[in-house]
C-alpha cells in the first residue's frame, strides 16, 4: 500500500487526501516504511500547512529514537517541511542534533540549520546557530560534519553579511589563519566535494607574508595528483591566486600545473576534457610560450566531439610560434578535408590566424592558395575571407594571391562573407585582374537575385574603385550599380549609393580620394575580447565563466542575459512599481521570441515615395543603350562630368530632396502639435487589472514611431526609457530585453477620469538597429487613442534629447 501511494505521488497524482492515514501509519519500526512516510510528508507539507501540524509529534518522537538512522531521517524530514509557522518546533531538535553522539545526525543537523535559515533567518540567528556551527566545525572529529558545518556557515554568513555588520565580520573570521590552517591540515580526510569547498575558501585567503604562501602550496602539492578533476582545478586556482603578485613564482606555478592538467585532458569523459581544456585555454592565452613545446597535446583525435576539437584548434593557434608553426600548419591542413564541415572551417581559420601572427607567412600563403584548388564550396569560402585579410596585412603578396583568386568563379561562391571578400579583391586589385570589370558587371546584372546587403554594399564600393582605375570598361557597370543601389530597399545600400552618386556629381577627383585613398597595411586586427575582460575571467578561474568565456555578470545579471522572451500573458511578467520614484524591470518569461525580435525589413518605410505621391529624390535612370547615366534635365555639372570621362550625372532638384538618414542622424521630423489631452500624475494600476483590461480591450491603434539618434544611443537598458516616460506621466508595468530589441508595457490615465476608467494601455517594441518603435494602444475610450498616441510619440522623440 505504501509503495502504491508513493508511486502515484511520483507520477503526479494528487494523493494528499491520504495525509492523515499516512501520518497514522508512520508509527512503525520498519525503517523502509518510515522513509516512504517521510518522503510523503515532505512532499505535501508545504501544500497543506494545516495538515503538516499533524506530523510534528511523530517526527519529534522519532528524533529521540535509539536508532541514529531514524533520528537523522526524522530530523531531515522535520527541517524539510518548510512551513514558516512550524519553525518553533525545529529549534529544539536541531540544537539536540548538533550535540548528538552520532556523526550522521550531526551532519543532518548542520544542514538543517541552513534550511532553518532559509525558512526564518531571524529564528536561526537569534538561536545562535551560526556560533554553534562554527564551534562544531572547529572541534568535531568527523570530517563530514566539519564539511557540512563549513558549507552551511558560509552560505548563512554570505546571505546575512549583506544586511548585518556582525555577520560580515564573522565571515571575515572564516578567512583567518587558524581556520584556514585547521582545514588544510585535515584536507586529506575530506570527501572530494568537501575538498573543493575548502580549496575555494583558501583561494580567498590573503596571506600576511610570503612564507605562508609556500607553506600552503606545500600542503596542497599532492592535491595536484588527485584523480578528481574538480580537486585539481580547485588546487590550481589556489596556486594561481596566491602567486599572482610574485611573477617568478607565478611562472613556476604554470610549469608545475601544466602536467596534471594535460594528463586530465587525455583521460576521462569528453565533458571533463572540455572543462579542463577551457581552463588550459585561459592559461595558454596568458602565457602561450610556456605551452609551445606541448602543442601535440592539442592535436585532434578522431574520437573527440566537435566542441573539443574546436577548442583544441583555438589552442593550437595560440601556441604557434617560429619553432612549431610548420608542424601545426601541416596538422591543420589535414583537418581542412575533415568530414565535419565545422571543424574543416575552423581549421582553415586557424591557419589564417597563424599567418596574421607573422609566423612563416610564405609557407602559409602557399597552403591557403592550395585550399582554393580543393573545389569544396565551404573550403573556398573560408579561404577567400582569409586571403582578403592577408592581403590587407601583407599587400606584397597580392600578385601571387590574385593570380589564384582570379581563377575562382563568382558563380561557385554562394556564402555572403566569401562573396563580399571576392568582390573586395576585384575592386581593390582590379588593375591586376583582367576580367575584374566584367565579373563585376555580371554580378551587377544579378543584383536583384543577391539577398545579402553586405555583398551589395561591397559591390557598390568595388565597382566605384574599378571605375577610378579602368573608367572606359567600368562606366556602364557603375551606372547600373548606382541605379540599382538607389532603388534598393535596404537603407544602408540606398544611402551608400546616394552618397557615391553625389560625390561623383560634385567632383570625380574628390570622390576618388574619399572612396579609394592610398591604404597602409593593417598591423594588428582587433581582438574580440579586451584584456580587462580576460583578466576578469581569470579572476573567476574554476567557474562557469571560464567555460562560457565571459565574466559571470554577463550571464548572471538580468540586464546582460540573452534576449527576453514575452507572451501575451501579462500576468507572467513581473511588475514595475507604479510610483514616480522607482521602476522594477520585468523578468524573463517563457514564450516565442518571434514577438520581440523584429525584422528590420518589416519596419523599413518606403523611402521612394513622398507623402504627395511623387519621388522623394530624383534618381538617375540607367539607359542600357548608352554608356552614361541619363539626366532628367541638362545641367552644366552633367556636361562637365561627361566631358572629363566621368559618368554623366543627373541634376537634382533641391526642393524635392528629403535625405532622412544620410549621416545617421535619424529621420527629419516635423513637430506635431501636442493635443489637449492631459494625463493623471498619480495614476495607479495593479498588474491583475492591467492583465484583465489588456485581454478585454480591442486594439485601438497600431503605429510605428521613430527614435532620434540620441535616443538610440541612450537606450542601453530598459530602465533608462522607463524613467524618461515617467517624466511624461506614462508609467511602466513590465519591461525587458537587451540591445537591439526591447519590449515595454506602459499605462497612463486621463486626468480627472473616474477610478478604474480612462486608462490607456501600450505595448511598445523598440528596435534600436532601425531606430523604430512599434506601438499598440488599447484604451477605455477609443476616441482618445489618437491623441494619446501623439502624446506617446512626442515623449519618445524627446528621449535622449531633453
Amino acid at each position: 500500500l505504501y509503495k502504491k501511494v508513493i508511486s502515484y505521488m511520483t507520477v503526479g497524482i494528487d494523493v494528499s487526501s491520504l495525509f492523515s492515514e499516512m501520518v497514522m501509519c508512520s508509527a512503525t519500526s520498519d525503517i523502509v516504511l518510515k522513509k516512504m512516510c517521510y518522503l510523503y510528508v515532505g512532499n505535501y507539507a508545504k501544500v497543506h500547512p494545516d495538515l503538516a501540524l499533524l506530523t510534528i509529534n511523530f517526527l519529534q518522537k522519532d528524533c529521540q529514537d535509539e536508532d541514529p538512522m531514524i533520528r537523522g531521517l526524522a530530523l531531515r524530514s522535520l527541517c524539510s517541511l518548510r512551513v514558516k509557522n512550524l519553525v518553533e518546533y525545529l529549534v529544539g531538535p536541531l540544537r539536540t542534533g548538533l550535540q548528538d553522539s552520532n556523526s550522521y545526525v550531526r551532519t543532518v543537523a548542520a544542514i538543517g540549520a541552513l534550511k532553518l535559515y532559509h525558512i526564518s533567518p531571524s529564528t536561526c540567528i537569534d538561536s545562535d546557530f551560526p556560533v554553534a556551527l562554527k564551534a562544531l566545525m572547529m572541534h568535531d572529529p568527523d570530517a563530514k560534519v566539519v564539511a557540512s558545518c563549513l558549507s552551511s556557515l558560509q552560505e548563512i554568513l554570505t546571505l546575512e553579511g549583506n544586511a548585518s555588520e556582525e555577520a560580515s565580520k564573522e565571515r571575515e573570521l572564516l578567512l583567518s589563519k587558524p581556520v584556514i590552517y585547521f582545514l588544510l591540515n585535515r584536507i586529506r580526510e575530506f570527501s572530494e566535494w568537501a575538498q573543493c569547498l575548502v580549496l575555494d575558501l583558501v583561494s580567498k585567503y590573503v596571506p600576511s607574508e610570503n612564507s605562508e604562501i609556500f607553506d600552503i602550496m606545500n600542503l596542497l602539492e599532492d592535491r595536484l595528483q588527485h584523480a578528481n578533476s574538480a580537486v585539481v582545478l580547485a588546487t590550481t586556482n589556489v596556486f594561481l591566486h596566491l602567486t599572482i603578485s610574485m611573477a617568478d613564482v607565478h611562472q613556476q606555478v604554470y610549469e608545475r600545473i601544466k602536467a596534471p592538467l594535460l594528463t586530465l585532458v587525455g583521460s576521462g569523459s569528453s565533458e571533463q576534457s572540455y572543462a579542463v581544456l577551457s581552463h588550459l585555454h585561459l592559461l595558454v592565452m596568458r602565457a602561450p610560450i610556456l605551452f609551445s613545446s606541448d602543442y601535440k597535446h592539442f592535436y585532434c583525435r578522431y574520437s573527440d566531439p566537435s566542441y573539443v576539437k574546436k577548442l583544441k584548434l583555438e589552442m593550437l593557434t595560440a601556441v604557434a610560434n617560429e619553432s612549431n608553426t610548420y608542424e601545426i600548419v601541416t596538422e591543420l591542413s589535414e583537418y581542412a578535408a575533415n568530414v565535419d564541415v565545422l571543424i574543416a572551417r575552423e581549421s582553415i581559420r586557424a591557419v589564417g590566424k597563424i599567418a596574421l601572427q607573422q609566423y612563416d607567412v610564405n609557407a602559409i600563403v602557399d597552403r591557403l592558395l592550395q585550399f582554393l584548388e580543393m573545389e569544396k564550396d565551404y573550403v573556398t569560402a573560408e579561404t577567400l575571407v582569409l586571403v582578403k585579410d592577408l592581403l590587407r596585412k601583407y599587400p606584397q603578396w597580392s600578385q601571387d594571391c590574385i593570380a589564384v583568386v582570379g581563377n575562382v568563379s563568382s558563380k561557385n561562391v554562394e556564402e555572403p562573407k566569401a562573396k563580399a571578400a571576392l568582390v573586395w579583391m576585384l575592386g581593390e586589385y582590379s588593375q591586376d585582374m583582367l576580367d575584374a570589370p566584367y565579373i563585376l558587371e555580371s554580378l551587377i546584372d544579378s543584383w536583384d537575385e543577391e539577398d545579402s546587403a553586405e555583398v551589395r554594399l561591397h559591390l557598390l564600393t568595388a565597382v566605384t574603385k574599378c571605375f577610378f582605375k579602368r573608367p572606359p570598361e567600368t562606366q556602364k557597370a557603375l551606372g547600373a550599380a548606382l541605379a540599382a543601389g538607389l532603388a534598393d530597399a535596404h537603407q544602408d545600400v540606398h544611402d551608400r549609393a546616394l552618397f557615391y552618386y553625389r560625390l561623383l556629381q560634385h567632383d570625380v577627383s574628390v570622390a576618388e580620394r574619399v572612396i579609394n585613398p592610398p591604404k597602409q597595411a593593417v598591423s594588428v586586427f582587433a581582438d574580440t575580447q579586451s584584456s580587462e575582460v580576460k583578466d576578469r575571467i581569470f579572476d573567476e578561474f574554476n567557474s562557469l565563466s571560464v567555460i562560457y568565456q565571459e565574466p559571470s555578470y554577463m550571464f548572471i545579471d538580468k540586464e546582460h542575459r540573452g534576449p527576453f522572451e514575452f507572451s501575451e500573458d501579462i500576468g507572467a511578467l513581473s511588475t514595475g512599481a507604479s510610483s514616480d520614484n522607482s521602476v522594477l524591470p520585468g523578468q524573463r518569461v517563457e514564450a516565442s521570441d518571434n514577438d520581440l525580435l523584429l525584422s528590420a525589413a518589416e519596419k523599413e518605410e518606403n523611402r521612394g515615395i513622398a507623402a504627395n505621391g511623387s519621388l522623394a529624390y530624383s534618381a538617375p535612370d540607367y539607359n542600357g543603350n548608352s554608356t552614361a547615366l541619363v539626366s532628367h534635365s541638362p545641367s552644366p555639372t552633367a556636361n562637365t562630368s561627361a566631358a572629363s570621362g566621368a559618368p554623366s550625372t543627373a541634376s537634382i532638384s533641391q526642393p524635392s530632396i528629403e535625405i532622412d538618414d544620410l549621416l545617421g542622424l535619424g529621420p527629419v521630423t516635423t513637430p506635431t502639435p501636442i493635443p489637449v489631452l492631459k494625463l493623471n500624475s498619480k495614476t495607479v494600476l495593479d498588474p491583475a487589472t492591467f492583465q484583465r483590461k489588456w485581454g478585454q480591450l480591442p486594439i485601438a491603434l497600431t503605429q510605428d514611431c521613430s527614435l532620434t539618434a540620441q535616443g538610440v544611443a541612450s537606450l542601453t537598458s530598459p530602465q533608462v526609457l522607463l524613467r524618461h516616460m515617467q517624466g511624461h506621466l506614462i508609467q511602466c508595468i513590465a519591461s525587458g530585453g537587451q540591445p537591439p530589441n526591447f519590449k515595454f508595457f506602459f499605462f497612463a490615465q486621463k486626468s480627472e477620469a473616474p477610478s478604474g476608467a480612462g486608462f490607456f494601455l501600450v505595448e511598445c517594441l523598440v528596435n534600436t538597429s532601425s531606430s523604430k518603435a512599434h506601438v499598440k494602444v488599447k484604451a477605455d475610450e477609443a476616441s482618445l487613442s489618437q491623441d494619446f498616441a501623439t502624446l506617446f510619440q512626442s515623449a519618445l522623440l524627446k528621449f535622449g534629447v531633453s
